[in-house]
């Protein structure tokens, strides 16, 4: 008996390692379950982490941010406010009894996004200066996904007028666009739609048209009447590669028209070589000629050892539809009344008598490269807003003139370095020369101090930071 319980004791304690043994097994199999369970867990999560990331990485490869910012300082040889202006036309009239000022001329800052499937596009930006914020550009733009030739858009974008309008200032090399494009187009852009014919492949792609039709009351200002102004351009490139030369150009139209809230239209009578005037009552509420023709061409040239230069020209003529004292864009304005609280009462529109005159304007400007980092620069242009009247009649007894038919001319100089891709300063002299009016003017007049050249030549000092991304 004794003896069979030893043995059942020993037996037993042999069969204890052996189920030690399956248990720890069993216990392994169920920890590398788990483990490749919580494997395939992490291997999700990684997947939704990459999935994630290539959403933000396709994100952004589709959206692209860009911008500038000018600042600048800025001296004139006269004063501004008194007894003329000053400056106008170099980034803005300086204020009353200033010769010179700080500037953030320019603080652009550009969204867009490209989405590779549909060929859309999404365009805004803003413009950022000590005068606040603003809108510069908001348009969407759409191509044709067989041909790649066509391209609509809609929105606030540049007018499709020439070469200069739609020059960036990113780019420029000059301080301010010409007295001429800044009369005929202030601001640059307009609301509106455009198609644009800009082929990639095939005979076609050294040629280019865009048509638009816009409301024709500049960039930001609500539309104002019941018509609309078509503007558009025929352009072309001829590259000679051997020879390093390229050449491109166009032709532009504008036709719209102006509303007159006022029934006193002045005309200028070219006979009598003065403004009469047509008083019918039902002129009020008509429509006028706002009609301009454009020409411009580029030449490029590669100079061995030296650097690439240009020579730039554009001549546009028209009618332009102004007030007494003013030539450039008329757009008729919404008047608020006020009460003593300074709340709106009503609104009226303004009833400014309207002037039509023949204008020209021209600017030739010539740009030498030297090396990569250092540019030169000349300008001459000039506008004349009334071509049928010479300066010396101007203010004379019963022409009507004034201020807004005076022709102006200014000739440009500069040096443009460029520290790397991003900064480059910019030192630029304007010498602005007006004509001179009839010497008979009364001293009581506006006109009376431009029996002379004025003191409004302008030096700019500039210097600019770019991020393209």
């Amino acid at each position: 008996m004794t003896l069979f319980i030893r043995f059942g004791i020993f037996a037993t304690l042999l069969t204890l390692p052996l189920m030690s043994q399956e248990e720890s097994a069993d216990t392994a199999a169920v920890s590398v379950n788990e483990q490749i369970e919580q494997l395939k867990l992490n291997d999700e999560s990684v997947n939704e982490i990459l999935l994630d990331m290539k959403s933000y990485i396709d994100l952004a490869r589709k959206l692209k941010f860009s911008g500038y910012m000018q600042t600048q300082f800025q001296a004139s040889d006269g004063i501004g406010g008194a007894p003329y202006p000053i400056g106008n036309f170099a980034g803005g009239n300086f204020p009353a009894n200033v010769g010179s000022r700080f500037q953030v001329r320019r603080g652009r800052l550009k969204v867009q996004y490209e989405n590779d499937l549909t060929f859309s596009q999404y365009v805004v930006q803003f413009d950022i200066t000590q005068n606040g914020l603003g809108i510069k550009d908001a348009y969407i733009n759409i191509k044709d996904p067989w041909v790649r030739a066509w391209n609509m858009r809609m929105g606030v974008f540049d007018r499709p007028f020439g070469f200069e309008v739609a020059y960036s200032s990113n780019f420029r090399e000059t301080p301010e666009r010409s007295r001429m494009s800044q009369t005929l187009f202030p601001g640059e852009r307009e609301l509106g739609a455009m198609i644009e014919f800009a082929p990639e492949v095939g005979d076609w792609t050294n040629y280019n048209l865009k048509l638009g039709v816009f409301n024709g009351v500049l960039p930001t200002a609500n539309e104002n009447d019941n018509s609309k102004d078509i503007i558009g351009r025929v352009g072309f490139i001829l590259p000679f590669e051997e020879e390093n030369i390229a050449f491109d150009g166009g032709v532009s139209i504008y036709q719209g028209s102006v509303r007159s809230n006022s029934k006193f239209i002045y005309s200028f009578n070219d006979a009598q070589s003065q403004f009469t005037v047509d008083s019918t009552v039902t002129n009020a509420g008509k429509q006028y000629d706002r009609q301009y023709i454009g020409i411009d061409a580029q030449l490029i040239y590669d100079m061995p050892s030296l650097g690439g230069a240009s020579l730039r020209c554009e001549y546009n003529f028209g009618t332009q539809p102004g007030t007494s004292s003013s030539n450039s864009f008329y757009n008729p304005s919404t008047i608020q009344t006020l009460d003593i609280a300074g709340n709106k009462t009503k609104s009226t529109i303004e009833t400014t008598n309207l002037y039509q005159r023949h204008f020209y304007g021209l600017y030739i400007s010539m740009l030498q490269n030297i090396g990569t980092k250092h540019q030169v620069v000349l300008r001459y242009d000039v506008l004349d807003p009334n071509s049928e009247i010479d300066g010396s009649e101007i203010g004379a007894a019963g022409k009507l003139t004034t201020l807004g038919d005076l022709k102006f001319s200014t000739i440009g100089a500069g040096y443009i370095y460029h520290l790397d891709d991003n900064v480059k300063f910019v030192f630029y002299y304007e010498k602005v020369e007006n004509e001179t009016v009839n010497g008979t003017v009364a001293a009581t007049s506006s006109l009376s101090q431009y029996t002379k050249d004025v003191n409004d030549n302008v030096f700019t000092f500039r210097m600019q930071y770019r991020f393209p991304w």
